[in-house]
Formats: C-alpha cells, structure tokens, sequence
C-alpha cells in the first residue's frame, strides 16, 4: 500500500478516537521516558498495534503507545516510543508514524533518546541538545521514495529556532545541558571501545540507536525538528563505561525529571 494512503488511514484512526484539530507539539519518547505522559491532563491513548501503518513489537522501555492531551497549556502528541532499525533492518520504520502529522499542521517534532557520552563533561543523568547528526550506520529511510523531494536538505536538520527555545527553556527549569553531534549506530549491540575512538575521531560528541532515520522522514514530510538527548552512560571505554541496557533504561527513567521541566518551560513559550 503507498505511503500516503497509510498516512491517511492512520490519521483517521487518530480522529475517529477523539484526536482532532491541531496539534502544538509531538514528541517522540525514547527509552525509559514514558513518564513524561503524568503530566498530561486526561490523555487520550491508543496502542501503535491498532493504528495502520505503525510499527509492532517491543523494546523494554518503550510503551510503543499514542498518547494526547494537553501537556502544560498545549495540545500534545506523544509517541511512547519507537521502533528501531535493529527490529526490523527498515531505516523506515517510522515513516507512517511521523508522515502522518502533516494531518495535523505539521506541528514541531521534539525526538529524545538515551545516549552514550564520547565527553567527560557530558556525564549520566544530563541532558545534550543534538546540534547535528553523523549517519554511520549507513542506511537512508528515503531510498526507494520517488520524486525530487527525496532529495532532503541537511543544513540546519534540527533546527535553529526550536534549539534556542530548548536552550531557553532548560536555563529557566535550571536543568544542566549541554549539546553535541549525535553519531547512529545500528544496534542492538552496543559500540566496542575501538568504535568509541572512531566515533570521537570522526566528530561525535553521543552515540546511540535512533533518532537519525526519524529526522531524515521528518525533513522530508516538511517538519521542523528538535533532538534532544538523556545521557545514561559514558561510551564503552570512557572513564570505565560498558553501558548495558539495564542501565540505559534505569538512568534514562531517574533523569526524567530534569526533561519534564525542561518540556514544561519549552511548551509553556512555544
């Protein structure tokens, strides 16, 4: 089936469940974040397994839920979740999840993750801003896509002006963040200490198993992007780090707060 048909048929799922109008924001939640949903007032959830075109499956973790409501004074779409390249080898994974906003209005998307840290100064527990990203692993959502807009412009993916607004937002919340290149690895094992010293060699400031194809498909449905990153652990190799995903899911659970504040102040200006 093409992609716009699932576009629509997903949307109408949203709709015929009370998801109407616009949205101001969307947000996809990366591991250990879903307690981001207890501050929405009287959310409205439906299991991506019901929703046409949206991935199946599991990653402890991840909810792999739609939840909205609203979320500090504004209308929220929350993706509890997402699916990675590692649980299916699609790059495009999450193609009819974000290709379907523009049903919407197109609202800003905010992408989080838990990351691994390639600086001393970015230690488990903050937060980085991305300010770019470094496609490793290789694989791009768009290939196959028809048309001159497959040929997606990278300059300023995240862009500039919701990046001041986090940088803003986190300065009022008085939450510690600082920024960074975000390198994507494919996952599911992690980087070996030798792959650490490339990555650092190449540039990165943070590793991790997402986010990177999302923002390829969120450029090229015309949405304005934010990445934002919880760090859960210093690469492999790095002041004694061999990250695991107990860790990553149960540090990324503990530096929630600091993201909620930051959400608060961000949605409450934007």
């Amino acid at each position: 089936m093409a992609a716009d048909a699932l576009f629509d048929q997903a949307a109408s799922v949203l709709i015929d469940r009370g998801i109407d109008g616009g949205i101001d924001c969307a947000i996809v939640l990366g591991t250990g974040l879903g307690r981001i949903i207890d501050d929405m007032v009287e959310p409205i959830s439906i299991p991506f397994e019901e929703i046409p075109g949206f991935p199946k499956g599991a990653v402890s973790g991840h909810a792999k839920r739609l939840s909205y409501g609203v979320l500090h004074g504004k209308r929220v779409l929350v993706f509890e979740g997402r699916a990675h390249f590692y649980e299916t080898g699609d790059p495009a994974i999450m193609r009819v999840p974000l290709g379907m906003l523009a049903a919407f209005g197109s609202p800003p998307l905010v992408l989080t993750n838990a990351a691994g840290s390639l600086r001393p100064d970015l230690r488990p527990g903050s937060l980085a801003l991305i300010t770019d990203h470094i496609n490793y692993n290789g694989p791009n959502p768009l290939v196959g896509d028809t048309g001159d807009g497959r040929f997606v412009p990278m300059v300023d993916a995240y862009d500039p002006h919701l990046r001041a607004r986090l940088k803003k937002a986190a300065a009022a919340s008085g939450a510690n963040m600082g920024e960074g290149v975000y390198m994507w690895f494919s996952g599911p094992s992690f980087e070996t200490p030798a792959e650490i010293k490339m990555a650092k060699t190449l540039g990165a400031d943070l590793v991790g198993m997402s986010t990177v194809p999302e923002v390829i498909l969120a450029r090229r449905y015309g949405l304005r992007v934010a990445g934002l990153s919880i760090v859960t652990n210093m690469g492999a190799g790095i002041l004694g780090g061999a990250p695991s995903h107990g860790e990553t899911r149960d540090v990324a659970a503990t530096a929630t707060t600091a993201l909620r504040r930051v959400l608060r102040a961000f949605l409450s200006e934007l």
